[in-house]
């Protein structure tokens, strides 16, 4: 594993299982379970025949615009979880994926898709309004809401986010992920990190750019 994925895995919090393949110098692992067990493959290679991707999805953003897994086609794509009446860790994430946005504000191949856990408040008027509020620019940072079954499914089995996901501890809060998730052109999951660190969102950078050049 190299230095910077383990880096990611302790700032994540994740104990990694035993690894799959030989680590190649400068690339990133592919990741198809919730234990975020490293596989080593080449680009295109035979192994990622059936290995795990993201699958078809379907959400309204800020502009009330579809946003689908076309949407995200050819592209690479950071995947995160909040909601906007969040007090808590989606401040400090939002502040974190403003980053991202600036890094990457004029590469039409890199996008942040962040899902509303609260879809029934988090209206396409609420995220507008949230947007507009923190200067989240709908071409590049889309904010989606969409069927809650559907965000929750998809985020615990596709993006192997937090099982406390969306679980009430009142009536007002929930638990939810500070996870940020790297998917590459091909739907892969190719690194995860911790939305509240400045180091990990610093790798997230480095290993978003070692993307666009594979």
């Amino acid at each position: 594993m190299s230095l910077i994925s383990l880096s990611v895995a302790l700032l994540s919090g994740f104990v990694q299982a035993e690894p799959s393949g030989e680590p190649t110098m400068g690339a990133l692992p592919y990741y198809g379970s919730a234990e975020f067990t490293p596989h080593w493959f080449k680009p295109g290679s035979p192994e990622l025949v059936g290995f795990h991707q993201i699958p078809a999805f379907q959400f309204i953003d800020q502009q009330g615009e579809m946003v689908t897994q076309d949407t995200v086609k050819d592209k690479i794509y950071v995947a995160s979880f909040f909601f906007t009446r969040c007090p808590g860790i989606c401040p400090r994430m939002k502040s974190q994926l403003s980053k991202v946005q600036s890094e990457f504000m004029d590469d039409a191949d890199v996008m942040i898709v962040s899902h509303s856990i609260q879809p029934g408040n988090d209206t396409v008027e609420v995220l507008q309004q949230y947007a507009k509020k923190n200067n989240i620019n709908a071409a590049k940072w889309r904010l989606v809401t969409g069927e809650r079954d559907h965000i929750y499914s998809l985020a615990r089995n596709a993006y192997f986010a937090n099982e406390d996901l969306g679980e009430y501890v009142s009536n007002e809060d929930f638990l939810h992920t500070e996870n940020l998730v790297l998917v590459d052109k091909n739907r892969h999951i190719r690194g995860i990190y911790n939305g509240l660190n400045n180091t990990s969102v610093a790798n997230l950078i480095i290993d978003i750019k070692q993307l666009m050049a594979e």
